[in-house]
């Protein structure tokens, strides 16, 4: 495990390298025939304020996510990338390993990538968390509802000549941290011991009628384009480690162990003049080991999590946008659908390299709980290079 100082170290290396150069994605250090080095990070400093209802308030600054990577080549048609997160850091200084892999990238149209990655499953949830309108993700993209996190695999993606039709499809290791409030994704390369271990096969199709409409928020180039998308993915436990289950029943009321997993996806992205919308609905049918486990999201060892998100934003001019949005949470142990009321304001500074966001968001049946009302207000600083 890497000491705090050491990894603030490569950190502050890292922000000196990037006042000597310039590049659209990270800062390339060196570059001759095949090889390259380039290093970059993200920095998102975060204000949250919660206020529930009938409760008192809370409020804390933090660094939300505090990235810094390296990728590089050494060989013709072979590349490689590693990223952990300090934001993350706790007492224990743990590191949190995000995107670490190595690609070949020697077919036209074509890729393969091994190692720890996101599987092609929620637009949501692709779109980095850099490029997103709202400070958090809704419903449809968090990992922590179903939207399977990183795994450590492979992946495939492709796409056609014009760039109208693209896949991806991708089998490998991912774990699932019980809990019966939520249906928790996690990547193998950051698995806690209690963990459930499983294997995920996903797959996703996007069609671009108007030309490949990237998976970025906001719309800077005021170009007409939409793209439909349909995704699916299965998870299964491989009985490894189902440490909360004896003679099949949970000794734990709030952490039951998770079976399977199954999702769907629908999703759609406009962008037009100034405007940018993105919209998805989801479906996850997920079953506790213990078939008879009723709380939280489950009843009788089993749930459906019936997900909607729509967000867009405006831009009335190329430095400031407005944004809004609309989610539903909705799970057979739920007394009341879970919903949330998001509206804001972005000031680009270089578009999402630098850029201040504001979102305040309304929360109604907090958890499926009815009248569980909770109002939050997100301030959020981010310096990408």
């Amino acid at each position: 495990m890497l000491q705090r100082s050491t990894i603030f170290t490569l950190a502050l290396a890292s922000m000196v390298a990037a006042v000597t150069s310039r590049a659209s994605a990270g800062v390339t250090v060196y570059e001759k025939d095949d090889t390259f080095v380039e290093i970059g990070g993200r920095l998102q400093l975060q204000y949250h304020l919660t206020d529930p209802d009938g409760g008192d308030s809370e409020d804390d600054l933090f660094f939300r996510r505090l990235r810094p990577y390296i990728a590089g080549s050494a060989t013709e048609d072979w590349e490689g990338k590693f990223q952990f997160d300090i934001g993350k850091a706790s007492d224990g200084n743990e590191v949190a390993v995000k995107d670490a892999y190595m690609r070949y990238t020697g077919l036209k149209n074509f890729k393969i990538t091994l190692g720890n990655q996101k599987p092609p499953f929620s637009r949501e949830f692709l779109t980095s968390s850099k490029r997103q309108q709202l400070v958090e993700r809704t419903f449809v993209g968090d990992h922590n509802f179903g939207s399977p996190d990183r795994m450590l695999g492979v992946r495939l993606d492709g796409k056609s000549g014009s760039k109208k039709l693209a896949w991806g499809a991708s089998l490998g290791s991912a774990a699932i941290d019980p809990d019966a409030k939520k249906l928790d994704f996690d990547s193998p390369a950051n698995a806690n011991s209690d963990f459930n271990e499983g294997w995920l096969a996903a797959g996703r199709i996007d069609f671009h009628p108007l030309g490949e409409l990237k998976m970025e928020q906001g719309d800077f180039k005021g170009e007409t384009k939409f793209t439909v998308s349909l995704a699916a993915f299965s998870w299964a436990n491989d009985d490894d480690n189902n440490g909360r289950t004896s003679g099949g029943t949970t000794t734990s009321s709030s952490k039951p162990d998770v079976d399977s997993a199954n999702g769907f996806e629908i999703s759609a992205g406009l962008r037009t003049h100034g405007l940018s919308v993105d919209a998805q609905v989801q479906v996850v049918d997920a079953e506790t080991v213990d078939r008879a486990f009723t709380g939280g999201l489950y009843r009788a060892g089993d749930t459906q999590l019936d997900i909607f998100a729509v967000e867009g934003g405006y831009m009335l001019h190329r430095k400031f946008e407005i944004v809004g949005g609309y989610e539903s949470l909705d799970a057979d142990g739920y007394q009341d659908a879970w919903n949330r009321t998001s509206f804001g304001a972005n000031y680009f500074w270089n578009k999402h390299k630098v850029k201040w966001q504001l979102t305040y968001r309304i929360g109604e049946n907090v958890n499926g709980v009815t009248g569980a009302d909770q109002d939050e207000l997100f301030l959020q600083w981010q310096f990408v290079f």
